[in-house]
């Protein structure tokens, strides 16, 4: 059975870079947040097993929509992705239930790698 992902990212380059990292046969994108705002509201309403989040969107930050998903889900699965210079916000969302981060720029496997990370953690 696939797994759904709920990808948010302001960017459509960004969004489309993580689709094609994820295999069509494995994983079922759920769902394309273009802000914070969408984001809760899409996880809430499509209840992905797991939500990539980018911590600089509009109307809502990543690190505000993640502080409103776990409230919602605190087992929720969210990877967060962002840019190196905000390492300390990566931190922070970490602290707040995020499960795992990639930095941008990143390839393929760097996704891969922190998704199959919180899947073989469900496994468990």
């Amino acid at each position: 059975m696939k797994r759904k992902i709920l990808i948010a990212d302001d960017t459509t380059f960004m969004r489309e870079m993580l689709k094609s990292a994820l295999d069509p046969e494995k994983f079922q994108i759920v769902g394309e947040a273009t802000d914070g705002i969408q984001a809760v509201e899409f996880y809430k309403e499509k209840k992905p097993e797991l939500m990539i989040l980018d911590i600089n969107m509009p109307k809502m930050n990543g690190i505000d929509a993640l502080t409103e998903v776990i409230k919602y889900d605190p087992n929720a699965n969210v990877i967060m992705c962002s840019d190196q210079k905000y390492e300390n916000m990566i931190v922070m969302a970490i602290k707040r239930g995020a499960k795992d981060f990639v930095i941008k720029p990143f390839t393929a496997s760097d996704v891969i790698t922190a998704v199959n990370k919180i899947f073989d953690d469900d496994d468990e």
